[in-house]
């Protein structure tokens, strides 16, 4: 599955840096200069589960494969986005082909130019969303004259979307995002058919210099607050530290590089955890001598759906599928252990997937 996050921000915040040590490439140029990412980089990283490991270790598998997200790295905002300024067309064009927004604050101070003139991630990141909120009110505004002519002629179902458009546009015109408005259930798929920017979930990267990347400074806990009170994730790191982790050769190397630093994992980790979690996703696993491996399913999937992760015939001819929670799992060694004590499940085609359950699947071709 196609899962999409995009790191944004103003230019020289660290964005590109941060996209490096995640991708653990050179491909995004970094340089001390507005807008040298032009062209959106694009990589995919695993998603680190020590779940996947455990599985693995109990199963004797001989390969393990982690599930991935794609992470794209996408030209710096500056005010009058929305407006054209800068690359900003092309930067709202990109972002709205992402599922989620790591949205990178310059959370350091030093000699790299601001392209505001100081560092302030508050206000850095007003900018930003002032822009996002003012393009979506300019789409949302064209689309809701078109919907109110289909309304007027009868068209079906023109009224009740006409309906939630104005509530979405009187949402966004008091300066809030889209997100926040308020929904029905079923409501839920038609706000995302209109590919608003504002309804995709945050995560602020709170970017640090080397000495704050174990605690934070007072820069990062304002970006926290402004977390909590967005309802958004938040994650502190250093990009320069995780750009150095990324080009050591060793786990050990890495290890002890960290330690030094009073660190005791990568803070890449933590935003592609945070990332993923954004997504609004569910991971599953299928395990055997061959491999252990994670799958990702939208929350609310039913057995057959993920069984359609792996194959579409799999889904196709669902029979059931034989299922174990992965505490149950750990806890008795396997499948042989779990199966002889009965936590070895048969479920059907109602069954919704559980965050860590294990599956293997029974189909007809």
């Amino acid at each position: 599955m196609g899962f999409k996050c995009g790191i944004v921000g103003l230019p020289n915040v660290g964005k590109s840096t941060l996209f490096n040590a995640l991708t653990s490439t050179k491909q995004a140029e970094a340089a001390n200069y507005p807008f040298c990412t032009i062209e959106p980089n694009t990589g995919r990283v695993n998603v680190p589960d020590p779940r996947l490991y455990k599985l693995a270790e109990i199963a004797k598998s001989a390969k393990l494969i982690p599930t991935q997200i794609e992470i794209v790295d996408i030209a710096g905002l500056v005010r009058g986005a929305s407006k054209g300024e800068g690359l900003g067309n092309q930067f709202l064009g990109n972002i709205r082909e992402t599922d989620a927004i790591i949205h990178v604050l310059r959370c350091f101070d030093g000699e790299v130019t601001h392209v505001e003139g100081s560092v302030d991630p508050i206000r850095d990141a007003e900018t930003v969303e002032t822009e996002l909120l003012l393009s979506d009110l300019e789409s949302l505004e064209r689309r809701v004259k078109a919907q109110e002519k289909r309304a007027k002629v009868g068209e079906k179902d023109a009224k009740a979307g006409l309906e939630l458009m104005q509530r979405v546009l009187a949402v966004l015109s008091e300066g809030k995002p889209a997100r926040s408005t308020v929904i029905a259930p079923d409501e839920a798929a038609a706000l995302q058919e209109m590919q608003l920017i504002t309804t995709k979930p945050v995560l602020y990267v709170a970017n640090v210099d080397e000495g704050a990347a174990a605690t934070g400074n007072a820069h990062s806990e304002r970006v926290r607050a402004k977390a909590e009170a967005d309802q958004a994730a938040f994650v502190v790191i250093s990009a320069e530290i995780e750009s150095e982790v990324a080009q050591l050769a060793t786990v050990e190397e890495k290890i002890e590089f960290l330690g030094t630093l009073g660190l005791t994992e990568p803070g890449l980790n933590r935003v592609i955890r945070a990332g993923y979690g954004l997504l609004g996703i569910l991971t599953f696993f299928t395990v055997g001598p061959k491999e252990a491996r994670a799958w990702t399913v939208h929350a609310g999937a039913t057995a057959p759906e993920a069984a359609g992760v792996i194959h579409t015939d799999f889904q196709r001819g669902f029979i059931k599928a034989e299922t174990i929670d992965f505490d149950s799992y750990v806890k008795y060694g396997g499948e042989s252990g779990a199966r002889d004590v009965g936590k070895l499940r048969q479920e059907g085609k109602t069954y919704l997937v559980q965050d860590g359950d294990i599956f293997h699947f029974k189909f007809n071709v």
